[in-house]
């Protein structure tokens, strides 16, 4: 009997798409459409019961009318590629599959709709106890010609992260676009604007023209299919582009605009925003906010005798701070009503803390420790231990009195710590800049000089590490604080601190004293290193002992926002106490009516804004000021020559360490951390201090050189890279990298560089 046509090749299909899966199906109307899929056809899970003993035959006639091999073999599911389930990866794929194995492969790949991982996602959709027509999903197999290309990739039609349709997001890699997938390559980035193709991260992948030529490519299937669309494509070695897979967007935000609220720059990695890793909940926004920005204030007029604002605003819910619009007018203002005390203070804090530290210490600095240790932080502790024997029977308007007393006093501390604490990164600069110039190369080949200057604030051994209850994660309220958020192995010190730090501090002193050797013949350079050592360290460590005890209210804070939810809860306001947190502080504290639809549509609204990526700067700093963290950034790096498509940020932490990504988003996450693995998160507050000291590395979307991450990395003699923008987009969950804190740079593992610098932690 002759062969039968019983697999038609792709375009010309005329079976049910749900016979032939989300897949399956979109790629034939495609190809029936003109579009370039590469040939191929569709083997049924019928189709093989029915054949039986013809089945070799048909499968060699089909793959003589697709091509010469070798062939891909990929799943095509009724319920799979959809809008709301993508099932991306829970069935097997095959590539470069031999005529010989065809048959084997199919089998293979039917066999895996079997899989638990496939009854364990279905069941996430759907719900426990449920069951629908999507539970047992159809399943096909499709069989198309392997396309061997130069390059591959995937394309969006509107950006995942702000929900834009004007722009399509390209990401390629040379060769088989799996390593996108395996998350065992970052890729080369492109984004396309109408006709304008901008290279975000170039790894010498495609050029512009190639670029927009995907665009198109993708733009065309969106448009037919009048949803935003997912592609995969392959430009072969003839050049020739092929469309490989097109899919739905899944969980879409709606567009949305960073435009900066006003002029200059704005920023969400300083003051509060290193304190703010997510959008801010409504009740924070509108009542801790501003009392701590006006307590904030209060401790600027004790201590400058004016209050100069600096301006925040809430883009997206996400918290972004600018410094006042600088004029002769508002200069002249704060002369007059500070009698001349504000341009001292600022001029010794701002300006010579960066170029003579020690004398902006004796100036004003010193003065300003001593107030906070001696007043500030004595005060605070005290309204705390009040709050606490009063909240359990306070009434609801004494409840409020109490959170705005806490507030304020938290923003006091706050001025204090900016001011201060706030000293250490500016310090950290001058000393960087006396490295580069006396230092860098008489130490240049020995394990200091590849270190750096980081080296020399490492290993301090005075920086808290230990579990500390009112440590936070997020200065939002709705957080918990470490006392009450962590659960299980993650509560206790997993490896004692001191072990580390004394291991860093034992590279910090052979680091110092080869400093000191290198500078022994030159004795004015060694006198005003060995002061601008001492002042550097001193605050390094200051900055972090002051950042701790800032939420020392926040337990208590917590408190008394559970006793107002509870409140609702039995007026009926809400269904749990802390709904209270998506409310205003007008509907929280004085209840009119049932909140339910207006807490559910809060929080929807939030958790979209928490999938958003937030950039760290909007707007521009004026020409004449430029950019001072930058500056700092450049001056603490030890290696300029940053690979292609890699993640980079600040230096924060020298050393260099691979090891297996976590990203993670908090502490409800904890417990999955493993030994040696490298942290990726958007900030780090001292409520992940315990989790540092089994970490390899620490990698952060926010942060500055004197943030938490860096301090305590340090501390730790492990490597850190912070300010990255979008590490935690970037990098993913199993990925292998390659940390290195000196330069400022993490990359794939595979592809990492001969070390730039940084001696590898202990």
């Amino acid at each position: 009997m002759g062969v039968l046509n019983a697999f038609p090749p792709l375009g010309e299909i005329a079976a049910e798409p749900a016979l032939l899966g989300s897949k399956a199906a979109t790629l034939n109307e495609l190809a029936a459409n003109g579009f370039r899929v590469p040939a191929g056809f569709v083997v049924t899970a019928d189709a093989l019961e029915r054949l039986g003993p013809r089945l070799a035959d048909e499968l060699a006639a089909a793959a003589d009318r697709t091509g010469p091999g070798p062939f891909a073999i990929r799943s095509s599911a009724a319920a799979e590629d959809l809008a709301g389930a993508s099932y991306a990866g829970l069935y097997e794929t095959f590539l470069n599959v031999k005529r010989d194995d065809l048959v084997d492969g199919i089998t293979r790949c039917l066999a895996s709709a079997a899989h638990g991982r496939v009854a364990a996602y279905q069941t996430a959709l759907e719900g426990p106890g449920q069951s629908t027509p999507s539970a047992k999903p159809g399943m096909a197999v499709l069989v198309q010609q392997m396309v061997q290309p130069l390059a591959a990739g995937v394309a969006f039609t509107a950006n995942p992260l702000t929900g834009s349709r004007g722009e399509t997001i390209i990401t390629a890699v040379q060769g088989l676009g799996e390593a996108l997938v395996a998350g065992s390559a970052i890729g080369e980035e492109w984004t396309v604007r109408a006709r304008t193709a901008i290279c975000n991260r170039r790894t010498g992948t495609l050029n512009a023209a190639q670029a927009l030529e995907v665009a198109g490519l993708a733009r065309r299937v969106a448009d037919r299919a009048g949803v935003p669309q997912d592609i995969e494509w392959a430009i072969g070695t003839d050049g020739v582009l092929f469309l490989l897979q097109a899919r739905p967007m899944t969980a879409l935000p709606e567009p949305v605009d960073w435009v900066a609220p006003g002029k200059g720059l704005w920023a969400r990695n300083f003051r509060l925003g290193e304190w703010l890793p997510d959008p801010m909940t409504p009740l924070f926004e509108d009542w801790l906010l501003p009392r701590i920005e006006a307590g904030y204030l209060d401790g600027m007029k004790a201590d400058a005798g004016v209050q100069v604002p600096f301006r925040y605003a809430s883009v997206n819910g996400w918290y972004f701070n600018a410094p006042p619009v600088p004029s002769p007018r508002v200069l002249a203002g704060v002369i007059l009503k500070s009698r001349g005390r504000a341009p001292w203070l600022l001029f010794n804090a701002l300006f010579r803390v960066s170029h003579n530290p020690a004398a902006a210490h004796r100036a004003v600095l010193h003065d300003l420790e001593l107030k906070w240790r001696n007043e500030l932080l004595p005060e605070y502790r005290e309204l705390v231990r009040n709050s606490e024997q009063e909240v359990d029977s306070a009434t609801p308007a004494r409840v409020v009195e109490l959170v705005d007393s806490l507030c304020n006093q938290a923003g006091i501390y706050l001025w204090s710590l900016s001011i201060v604490g706030g000293s250490a990164w500016k310090m950290e600069s001058a000393l960087a800049r006396f490295w580069q110039k006396h230092l860098a190369g008489p130490l240049h080949g020995t394990a200091a000089g590849e270190s750096g200057h980081q080296v020399l604030l490492s290993g301090l051994g005075e920086i808290a590490t230990a579990h500390v209850p009112h440590a936070v994660y997020s200065l939002d309220w709705y957080h918990p604080t470490a006392g009450e958020a962590v659960s299980g192995s993650n509560r206790q010190e997993p490896r004692p601190a001191t072990t580390m730090s004394a291991a860093a501090g034992t590279q910090r002193a052979m680091a110092e004293a080869a400093a000191r050797n290198a500078l022994k013949d030159h004795p004015g350079r060694l006198a005003q290193f060995n002061v601008l050592l001492g002042v550097a360290q001193h605050y390094a460590v200051l900055r972090e002992e002051q950042a701790l005890n800032l939420t020392l209210g926040w337990p208590v804070l917590r408190s008394c926002a559970r006793r107002l939810g509870e409140r609702l809860v039995a007026a009926q306001a809400i269904d749990q106490a802390a709904d209270i947190h998506f409310l205003m502080r007008d509907e929280a504290t004085a209840p009119v009516m049932n909140y339910r639809s207006v807490v559910n549509s809060r929080r929807q609204t939030w958790q979209q804004q928490r999938s958003l990526a937030a950039p760290l700067t909007l707007g521009a700093s004026p020409r004449i000021i430029g950019d001072p963290v930058a500056r700092a950034v450049e001056a603490a790096r030890t290696s300029h020559n940053l690979p292609e498509g890699a993640v980079v940020g600040h230096p924060a932490s020298t050393g260099r360490a691979t090891g297996i990504v976590r990203v993670m988003s908090g502490p409800e996450e904890f417990d999955n951390f493993q030994e040696g693995e490298i942290i990726v998160a958007r900030a780090t507050a001292p409520g992940w201090t315990p989790l540092f000291s089994r970490a390899a590395a620490i990698v952060t979307d926010g942060g500055t050189l004197a943030a938490h991450a860096s301090l305590i990395a340090r501390e730790f003699g492990i490597p850190a890279v912070v300010g990255t923008g979008d590490a935690t987009r970037r990098l993913r969950t199993g990925q292998r990298v390659t940390v290195d804190g000196g330069a400022g740079i993490v990359v794939p593992a595979e592809t990492a560089a001969k070390p730039s610098g940084g001696a590898a932690p202990q």
